[in-house]
């Protein structure tokens, strides 16, 4: 009897999975951004909202949730209900960087339901069109002049800009405190930043400051990727300029929900993602923002996020930058 009883109980639950996912979505999506408008986090959650609606039954709605480094929206992504309905736009500082190096951190980066990664975003450290700095060497040489007198821009301690500005401080023999850091809510404020004269210089994301590249507001010295993006042919690589240490510096985004999500509702949204990474139109938008689409199963996401917690839990030791 009891065992019937637990086969009965099994069916039950097999049959409201199979009806979840024959119903799912049910109502709009809310994607979490969990950085402010502007940044990399945003402009591929929009992305991607507008490309998923073309795949699923129901729009995406992008919910900007900003603070702490992402992990303010990251977290209620994790706490949120695992139907599906709530899901995270994750990013290299929230969800690699800050498990890693914040031993107090609310959450872990295994505790997600992963999807899908979206896209790579190759960084670049910027300056104001008009500064006199050229060239890495010359940003280099003025640091080493005038110790502690210039100001960086980043989108918080402990985030990928200051990590990516602490790994050319140490390749370069510098010191942790060569230049003033300026923390800003994204990576989009961080760039402005330095087109508006409030910072000297910042190693951020692609995506937000190609604008303002192309409008001649601010130049870039140096691209992270190990050959040169077709959108900045005369940009050198990071190997060119003489510093290989920043190719460890690269962003990315992925899709990712809260944990034990029901396996149908994961096979449906992964089977979308792997229809939108082929739709000509949001390839089109991630190559525009900067990025290089990169869609993956759910097992390769979650493979590539403990590679990335890896690299920063060896570069957090390397630097002695811990969050307490």
């Amino acid at each position: 009897m009891k065992r019937s009883f637990g086969l009965m109980v099994l069916a039950s639950v097999i049959t409201m999975g199979s009806a979840v996912a024959q119903t799912y979505p049910s109502k709009p999506i809310q994607l979490i951004a969990p950085f402010g408008p502007g940044g990399d986090a945003d402009l591929s959650a929009r992305n991607l909202a507008a490309a998923a609606q073309a795949h699923l039954s129901q729009p995406m709605v992008v919910m900007n949730r900003a603070g702490a480094g992402g992990t303010v929206g990251t977290l209620a992504v994790r706490d949120a209900a695992p139907d599906g309905h709530t899901l995270l736009l994750s990013r290299v500082g929230s969800h690699a960087i800050a498990p890693a190096i914040q031993p107090g951190l609310k959450y872990k980066w295994n505790e997600f339901t992963f999807i899908s990664l979206l896209e790579l975003n190759p960084m670049v450290c910027v300056v104001r069109a008009d500064s006199p700095i050229k060239t890495l060497a010359d940003l280099v040489e003025s640091l080493k002049r005038n110790p502690g007198k210039l100001t960086y821009s980043t989108s918080g301690t402990g985030t990928l800009l200051n990590f990516a500005t602490q790994t050319l401080f140490d390749a370069a023999k510098l010191g942790k405190a060569a230049a003033v850091e300026v923390p800003y809510k994204s990576g989009g404020e961080a760039v402005t930043a330095v087109a508006s004269s409030q910072a000297d210089f910042s190693c951020t994301n692609l995506g937000p400051a190609l604008p303002l590249m192309r409008g001649n507001r601010v130049r870039a010295l140096v691209q992270t990727v190990p050959e040169r993006f077709k959108d900045l042919p005369d940009v050198p690589t990071a190997r060119e300029a003489g510093y290989p240490q920043l190719e460890a510096m690269v962003g990315w985004s992925a899709l990712v929900g809260p944990p034990n999500m029901p396996k149908d509702v994961v096979n449906r949204l992964s089977s979308a993602m792997a229809k939108i990474g082929a739709d000509p139109k949001w390839i089109s938008g991630t190559e525009k923002i900067g990025g290089m689409p990169k869609p993956t199963t759910p097992e390769e996401t979650a493979k590539f996020v403990a590679e990335q917690v890896a690299v920063y839990e060896r570069l957090g030791k390397l630097l002695n930058i811990e969050i307490k």
